[in-house]
Order: structure tokens, then sequence, then C-alpha cells
């Protein structure tokens, strides 16, 4: 077992020592972005990033570092504790991916990192390995399993299983683009809030910020070179952040001015904030309070007077029927490794199980709290059919008072609307996946 690092002192770099206790928290079944946060909070700006880069970018490669250490370690890395293949896979990806790293740094702080949590042999053993590596950088990299589905998957990353999948789904070479797609960093998209774009653009701009263009929606802006909370567009409430596929969803949804919109599954709140610019009340439901809180922060720092966040389970909603719901439901959430790498190594064959029956207690949940003559919107971040069309069809079957009812024309592109459901593909549009489907509830009259 590792030696807890905050009790040791050691040469090693705080961000390093972040890092590898990150991805303990995460072997404890912590969310990444959530044992992140915890453990950065007293790094300065630099170095947060500097962190997020180390972790989220090893997570994204972790298959095909996997390939090379196992080439060099001999009996295989399976062998090792499951910390010490941790900070193998962090001093790889610092002499493989990261330049601004001198190899001999990576080397020498992994080794003193493996010699504080594992004692002399592991460092020992950490340094040979890593010496290795990087001597060999240059040559012809391992041999590639003889499988073809066993090849993608080490080349991209990616857990076999689910490559199988995806590659009878759509074939290999859409699978190879949307595994590369994933192994991206995601972009941080904001949207203005009371401003315009072009006012938003200026003052990101005037702070010395990088701003571009986000792909599919006009309004949202691509940032980079800045913390974004330090931001004074930030604090003074004229953003928030939100990806493209997520803003798709609600202009898919295109619920009629003045609506009175329930968000059955709200948190983190994107959404929500994104329905209330037209709606006259969004009621921002989830069965989490601490998921809440975050919304509750934005809130507060847009001044949203018409959004009120509340605790609810969206399988026995605590509301009366309304003029338009949206169900953002849980997922495997297989459209955003991107954003979040440690998603795939988390999955499970079950999870395609298990998560499916949960969404069903919850769309047919939802179909109660819709007025008729009203507005159903199901929704995912998943690629899965079983979390998709299927559960689409299998309402349709149960609710013959509900119909498929396309987006207005023009509500979003045509290249995201298949069949009259919006349907977003990281490799093919450059953001998250998504999935929505628009039902229109038959009128008494």
């Amino acid at each position: 077992m590792p030696v807890s690092s905050p009790s040791v002192r050691t040469p090693v770099t705080d961000a390093r020592v972040a890092a590898a206790d990150i991805l303990a928290d995460v072997r404890r079944q912590a969310l990444l972005d959530v044992a992140f946060d915890r453990r950065v909070t007293t790094l300065d700006p630099r170095d947060r990033r500097w962190t997020h880069e180390l972790v989220y970018g090893m997570l994204r490669r972790r298959g095909w570092i996997d390939l090379l250490l196992g080439a060099r370690v001999r009996g295989g890395i399976a062998r090792l504790d499951p910390d010490l293949i941790d900070l193998l896979r962090l001093g790889a990806y610092q002499l493989l991916w990261m330049a601004s790293v001198p190899a001999y740094a990576a080397i020498a702080q992994t080794v003193e990192l493996a010699k504080v949590r594992h004692g002399l042999g592991a460092s020992k053993l950490v340094n040979a390995v890593l010496r290795r590596l990087d001597r060999e950088r240059d040559e012809a990299p391992p041999a590639l399993p003889a499988d073809p589905l066993d090849a993608l998957a080490a080349t991209h990353s990616h857990p076999r299983w689910l490559v199988a999948r995806w590659v009878a789904r759509w074939g290999a070479e859409a699978t190879a683009a949307l595994l590369e797609a994933n192994n991206h960093e995601a972009p941080l998209v904001v949207r203005p809030w009371q401003v315009v774009r072009e006012q938003l653009e200026a003052m990101l701009e005037a702070a010395g910020v990088t701003v571009g263009d986000a792909p599919l929606v006009g309004d949202s802006l691509t940032i980079s070179g800045a913390s974004l909370v330090e931001l004074g567009a930030f604090t003074q409430g004229l953003l928030f952040v939100q990806d493209p596929a997520a803003t798709l969803v609600t202009r898919y949804a295109a619920f009629a001015p003045g609506s009175v919109v329930a968000d059955l599954c709200a948190a983190p709140g994107g959404k929500s904030v994104e329905l209330s610019r037209t709606a006259r009340v969004v009621a921002a439901a989830d069965a989490s309070f601490a998921r809440l809180a975050r919304l509750r922060g934005t809130i507060a720092r847009l001044e949203l007077a018409n959004v009120h966040a509340l605790v609810s389970d969206a399988r026995t909603p605590a509301l009366a029927p309304v003029d338009a719901v949206l169900v953002d439901a849980p997922c495997t959430g297989t459209g955003t490794f991107r954003r979040h790498p440690d998603s795939r190594w988390r999955l499970q064959v079950s999870d395609l199980a298990m998560l499916p029956a949960a969404q069903r207690a919850i769309f047919r949940s939802a179909a109660r709290v819709v007025k008729p003559g009203g507005l159903l919107v199901y929704s995912t971040c998943s690629l899965e059919p079983e979390e998709n069309d299927e559960q689409v069809e299998t309402f349709l079957a149960e609710h013959p008072d509900f119909t498929l009812e396309p987006p207005p024309a023009g509500a979003v592109p045509d290249s995201v609307l298949d069949a009259g459901r919006l349907r977003v593909l990281p490799h093919l549009h450059g953001t998250d996946g998504a999935f929505a489907a628009r039902l229109r509830r038959k009128s008494d009259r």
C-alpha cells in the first residue's frame, strides 16, 4: 500500500504528489473531476493547469502507455501494485507527451515519488523502466496485438469491449476517428450571459484570454490561457460554461417562450440556465442536494430570478404538470470521454444492463409531469442505442398519447438531426456527444 504522501516531507513537487493522490482517489471509485478539485486546492493556477494536463492526458493515453510499459517490465505490469503502475504511467506520460518536462526531471521525480510511497526497491524498478523507455523512445513501438480489435483498442487507449461495439455499429474507420477524437483535450467553451458574444469576446481578449469560435453554436466561445474563476467576466456573471452539445439539446427542445419548464435531472445546471433565457420559470430538480450546490452557485452568480433549484428524485418527481419537461437522464456518458477520460476505464458491460432500467423509470415518471399538449424532451450524453433510440421506441410504444415531433426548422443545424432526433457525435461535430428526442403529448381536445 502507498504511504500517505501529505504526511511525508519529500523533494517531489506538490503537483506530482497531487497527481498521484488524484489517481489513488479514482481507484477508490471517486470521480476524476471531484478528486481533482479536492486535491489541487493548495496549488497555484499554473500548477493546477500542469496537473490537469498530466492526469487527464495520461488517462486518455493509458492503454498505449500500458503497452509500452508492459514491454519493459519483466512479467508485465499487472503483477505490480496498482499505485506503482499509476506512478509509472505518470512518468511515462511526462517523458513522451509533455515536452515542457525534461527527461531527467520526469524520471528523477517519479523515482523519488515511488520511494516515498513504496520504498527503495520500487524506486529502483521505476528508475530502470523509465530510463529504458527514455533510451528507446525513438525505436519501433512494441508489436500490436494480432487481433484487429485488440490493436485498435491498444492504439487508441479504449476498452476492447467498447471498441468492438462501436466497430460493429459504425465500422473500423469511423470508430478509429471517434477514438482519436476522444483522446484530444476538450476545449473550454463558454456562453455569454446578459451580454452579446462580441461584448464578451472583447472583455476576454482585453484580459489576455485567447478566444476562438465554438463549433455549431455561433454565439459560444472557446477560451484558453487563463483561469476561468479569476476572470472578471466570470465573477460578474457574464458567462457560464457549456459544451455546444449541451446547448444544442436546449435549442433542439425549442420550448415555447414563457413556458413553465421542469428540468428533472438538472445538476450541474447548465441546461437549466440556457432554458431560463426564454422560460417563465425553470424548476431545476435533482435527487442530490450536494450536486445541486454548483447550480445554486451559478444561480447566485448569474442572478437568475426564474430558476429554482429543488431536491427531487426524477423517478418520483414532486411537481405538478407543467408546459415542458427536460429529462437529461443519467447515462454511461460515452459521448464525453474526451472530457472525462476516467469514464472509459470505469465503465463496465453490466452498466448497459442496469442504467437503461433506471432511465426507463425516469422517462415514464417524467411523462406524468407534462401537461396535455406539452413537450417532453429526453436526452443523454451517451452514444449507445440502449440508452437512446431504444428508450424512445419503448416509451412511444407504451405511451400512445405521445408522438415524436421534430424541432422547428432552423432550431439546430441539419447536420445534427437524424429522423427528427438530435444526434451529435464527437468525431463528426467536434463537440461532446449528445442525443435527444422531442415528444409532444396529445391535447385533451
